[in-house]
């Protein structure tokens, strides 16, 4: 329950996720506050990852190999020219190849696991599985950077759009309170229907009359009056209607952007998720995941991919542009990527009639924002792109770099309730490798 006395926002701040059905608990009786880090200034506010569930091919993407040939590159086996000098990107990605002055890409990633839930795990906490389930970058981020740290925004820290990314549990041992809210519905149809939030198949003035007839109905509520249970019933009822007709409902609606606006960035679920995350990141929250699924793509892989990247260019490229446009780049980090990469050899023999199989030996991240410069290429694969010849890039180093440009000491104590002595990155796990953290491109 929401206790008395309480705003509207002190009560979506400390839990209510909707209409007084999503409730968590507050993250003051869990947790002791993490003190204010005395580390670096943050350089960027927000984080945008795009977490490319599945696993996406890097030679269709960031790191193609046309010399290669077609046992390795298919139909996809042209390069493209970036608007950066010496820097290719695949041809089939020719939005994205007109903003490679604002990302740079890591084509050495490595870790070597190749089933999705562990490296998943690896890619998004830094640490090998074991006995403790650490939280993901996500969380860490709302623990450091959410409401006991200045924020107050209307909508939780950290979101999901839309679907939740189900490997593990993000949030690990922080609990509940970490977790991300993830929306659910799809963002490109005619009405997005926020978890919570929006009600599927009722109209707002149907959800108003239902709550009057609630009223109505309530004689016992009338005829005690003024019961402090009856209260807060009354208080986390109206932070509940607050979010479902207020400032929240407003954010989700898509359709106050213009129709110029939601065609730039695609008229499908990736791109209008990449429209929503930077209305999310206008309102300073400070994390937001978008689970661009569909990249698990064992059989016909090549006819997936005519599909989905002319969707991921066209978004992702769009959504560059336009934070740079609204000067939100310098503060917003992009981190585009997955568990790990796509075999670089296919698989054209039956059943598979031409997929690409789990890789985590070598694949590419993209980054850009937030500190990270654009225009850089980190590391190099081989000829046919399956393995690492030049500056391995782990896990460790990746999220390191990223929790340093917001502010977070990565070498510094994780808060938890069980008094354990936990460091946010792991120092000397077993099988946990760091190649460093990328200086390369890390703006001083």
């Amino acid at each position: 329950m929401a206790r008395s006395g309480l705003t509207r926002r002190e009560v979506i701040k400390y839990g209510l996720i909707g209409a007084g059905t999503l409730m968590a608990c507050d993250p003051r009786l869990l947790l002791a506050s993490p003190k204010t880090p005395t580390f670096k200034p943050a350089q960027a506010k927000s984080v945008i990852q795009i977490w490319m569930w599945g696993g996406p091919s890097h030679l269709d993407t960031f790191d193609p190999k046309p010399q290669a040939g077609n046992d390795y590159c298919g139909p996809l086996d042209q390069a493209l020219k970036t608007n950066v000098d010496g820097m290719q990107v695949n041809a089939a990605l020719p939005l994205l190849a007109q903003q490679a002055d604002k990302y740079s890409i890591i084509r050495s990633m490595t870790h070597g696991v190749n089933a999705h839930e562990t490296a998943s795990y690896l890619m998004q906490t830094g640490h090998m599985p074991s006995r403790i389930v650490h939280p993901s970058v996500g969380a860490v981020v709302s623990l450091f950077k959410g409401y006991k740290h200045g924020y107050n925004g209307i909508v939780p820290p950290y979101i999901v759009l839309t679907r939740p990314q189900g490997r593990f549990s993000e949030a690990g041992f922080l609990g509940q309170s970490y977790k991300p809210f993830c929306t659910s519905g799809d963002p490109n149809a005619k009405r997005f229907v926020v978890e919570g939030i929006v009600a599927r198949g009722i109209s707002d003035e149907r959800q108003l009359r239902r709550r009057d007839l609630l009223h109505s109905l309530d004689s016992l509520g009338q005829a005690i009056g003024g019961n402090s249970q009856f209260t807060k019933l009354d208080q986390t009822e109206k932070a509940a209607y607050g979010l479902m007709f207020g400032e929240a409902k407003q954010l989700f609606d898509l359709g106050e952007e213009s129709d110029e606006m939601r065609n730039r960035y695609g008229r499908n679920s990736f791109g209008q998720s990449c429209l929503m995350a930077r209305r999310l990141v206008e309102v300073g929250v400070p994390y937001i995941t978008i689970n661009y699924q569909g990249w698990d793509t064992h059989k016909q892989h090549f006819p997936t991919m005519n599909r989905r990247l002319p969707q991921m260019d066209q978004g992702l490229a769009t959504l560059l542009k336009d934070l740079t446009e609204r000067n939100l780049l310098d503060s917003t980090i992009i981190w585009w990527g997955g568990e790990f990469g796509r075999s670089p050899k296919v698989q054209w023999n039956s059943p598979w009639n031409g997929g690409r199989s789990h890789h985590g030996r070598c694949f590419s991240v993209m980054l850009a924002g937030g500190g990270f410069q654009g225009g850089h290429v980190i590391g190099a694969s081989d000829a046919t792109g399956t393995g690492v010849v030049d500056r391995p890039v782990y896990p460790l180093d990746l999220i390191g770099s990223i929790y340093e440009l917001m502010g977070i000491d990565p070498d510094g104590p994780l808060p938890n309730s069980q008094g354990l002595d936990l460091k946010l990155l792991p120092t000397g796990e077993k099988g946990v490798k760091s190649g460093g953290r990328l200086k390369e491109i890390l703006r001083t």
